[in-house]
């Protein structure tokens, strides 16, 4: 595997190694070995989850202020424009956000610390989204940040007004949420 970082150097970007031929393909979509060796994180992963949406759902961006989670994205069809917002306070790129296209066709991986705000749009007809993640779902932890945030200015590929959840139209500014140390 390759690990590129992106703008903000926490926020990585991972592009397995394929084999393929006329018959198809083959990579290793995580190998803890690798993983260790590439990014010198001792990660520990112990949720997997997997979602489908359908083109122009916007679904963000999510964090855990306590429980925080760790994020090992990918897409295993369709497209997505994910997203990674970084919520340290004591960090030199607070505030500052990464996006990265994502999709079946590229294979890339996207590495979204703790500490960071998620979200991503769906760029195809629909797409399945699966994410490693480092702790356990606590709903009475999760926060949100509106998607649009006018501070954040986030350059999202949007055509149209997205497809929101009810939670995500509820979502607060980010002058206003609860962030990290």
């Amino acid at each position: 595997m390759k690990v590129q970082p992106t703008s903000i150097p926490d926020v990585l970007l991972i592009k397995p190694k394929v084999f393929g031929d006329e018959r198809g393909f083959f990579f290793e979509s995580f190998s803890q070995r690798q993983w260790q060796q590439a990014t010198g994180l001792n990660t520990v992963f112990v949720q997997h989850n997997h979602s489908r949406s359908a083109k122009n759902v916007l679904r963000g961006l999510h964090y855990q202020i306590q429980q925080p989670q760790g994020k090992l994205v990918r897409v295993v069809q369709g497209e997505v424009f994910d997203v990674a917002v970084d919520i340290r306070r004591s960090s030199p790129t607070f505030g500052q956000w990464a996006g990265e296209i994502l999709s079946a066709e590229n294979k890339r991986q996207l590495w979204v610390p703790e500490g960071f705000a998620h979200g991503f749009l769906v760029l195809s007809e629909s797409a399945e989204f699966l994410y490693l993640a480092t702790n356990y779902y606590a709903p009475e932890h999760e926060r949100a940040i509106i998607w649009n945030d006018p501070d954040l200015n986030i350059a999202w590929p949007l055509a149209d007004e997205p497809s929101l959840s009810e939670k995500d139209k509820r979502a607060g500014l980010f002058r206003d949420a609860e962030l990290f140390e």
